[in-house]
């Protein structure tokens, strides 16, 4: 065998099927131009709203397909699979990196694509796949049909394995973030207990599965009884109206910055900005905002979802609170503002624990030892 653990010297073909760009994409796409591997870059769709404005990386071929040049819809399932099918008999790929399960591992299944290593991209078994009966079905098949399975949490494994994968054909990792980038500041305001300012983070997409709805509704308890709280919101989404309602009809929308979309470039100095980093997100996997937030050391909020428990332990490097309880979520930002001198040391312990579990570089090389597997499973099946 060519394999040495961690270092994956073999070169190959590789797929890698996705449904947009995204940082994560980005992510992943970077790391592997970085190896001796020939990858090939396929989209699904391209959403209207674009969350990642690096180019894809140089090295990484960017294929033109039937998919990746509109929103995609479930129509035209059949003219996708069909042209799936025909570009990897042109590519001949030795292997296929796929997800999310319901999207593009299931085209790449139903193509026949081979060998299949499937990524769960956490809302597809955490909530995609509890929609409806079609959607179950579909995880079946596709996990049926996937030589291997990773993903970046224990709840996420578990979930794939209760519908069929094969426990042993799995690596769970987290995905992790650059510990440089991301890092602590001199100039972080938990370390200057003595501003009565107080300033909550959150960056989640404006959508339903990640609550911001519920951070907006505590958000206006909370600052009905501290004049000294205000709330940064990154980002967008579909609930930018009703966001704007509700904090608009509590009175607080002026102690509220919506600055936008910004680069991952400029990423880490919004999270130096702020006191408290708020995860309300009612569906996750290891979710890499709250990997960026300890990595900077910056206690966080985040709702009680197992894969959150899987980061956050309470009174140590953050809090949990009752996911979907704008109540429970207020009483935890007023008792965090309360202990506001012992922020520092939490801070300390959230990026302790990011320097332990989310390092990119080490975890990456997971995803490695994950198309090994996969090819050693493949090469037995035959």
């Amino acid at each position: 065998m060519c394999f040495v653990p961690f270092v994956f010297k073999c070169f190959m073909k590789i797929i890698y099927f996705t449904y947009d760009y995204s940082p994560h994409d980005h992510r992943f796409l970077a790391s592997l131009a970085e190896t001796e591997h020939e990858v090939f870059y396929v989209r699904l769709q391209r959403g209207q709203r674009q969350v990642e404005d690096r180019p894809v990386p140089a090295k990484i071929q960017q294929v033109q397909w039937a998919g990746g040049q509109r929103e995609f819809r479930w129509r035209d399932l059949p003219r996708l699979t069909f042209d799936f099918r025909r570009l990897t008999k042109s590519i001949r790929p030795d292997l296929i990196h796929a997800g999310p399960i319901q999207t593009c591992a299931f085209i790449a299944a139903l193509s026949g694509a081979h060998p299949l290593l499937t990524m769960s991209w956490g809302f597809d078994l955490m909530e995609d796949v509890h929609k409806n009966k079609w959607m179950e079905r579909i995880t079946r098949y596709v996990l049926r049909h996937s030589t291997f399975f990773t993903s970046d949490a224990n709840v996420t494994r578990d979930k794939a394995v209760a519908y069929g994968m094969n426990p042993d054909s799995t690596i769970v990792f987290p995905w992790g973030v650059d510990l440089a980038q991301f890092a602590p500041s001199p100039n972080s305001p938990i370390l200057q207990s003595s501003n009565p300012r107080f300033t909550l983070f959150c960056n989640r997409s404006w959508e339903p599965r990640y609550g911001v709805d519920v951070l907006a509704k505590a958000f206006v308890k909370v600052a009905r009884q501290n004049s000294n709280v205000d709330l940064l919101l990154l980002g967008g989404g579909s609930q930018g109206g009703a966001l704007r309602k509700i904090l608009q009809s509590g009175g607080v929308l002026d102690r509220v910055s919506m600055p936008g979309q910004v680069s991952q470039r400029d990423l880490p100095r919004w999270y130096h900005m702020a006191n408290l980093y708020i995860s309300p997100s009612h569906v996750d996997g290891s979710s890499v905002s709250l990997m960026e937030a300890l990595a900077c050391g910056l206690p966080s909020l985040v709702s009680d979802i197992p894969a959150n428990k899987e980061w956050v332990v309470e009174n140590e490097n953050g809090w949990l609170f009752t996911d979907g309880d704008a109540d429970s979520l207020a009483a935890k930002i007023l008792a965090a503002i309360a202990q506001r001198e012992n922020l520092a040391q939490v801070g300390q312990a959230a990026r302790r624990s990011a320097l332990m579990r989310a390092d990119w570089q080490k975890n990456f090389s997971q995803l490695l030892v994950a198309y090994e597997q996969t090819i050693q499973l493949a090469r037995r099946s035959k």
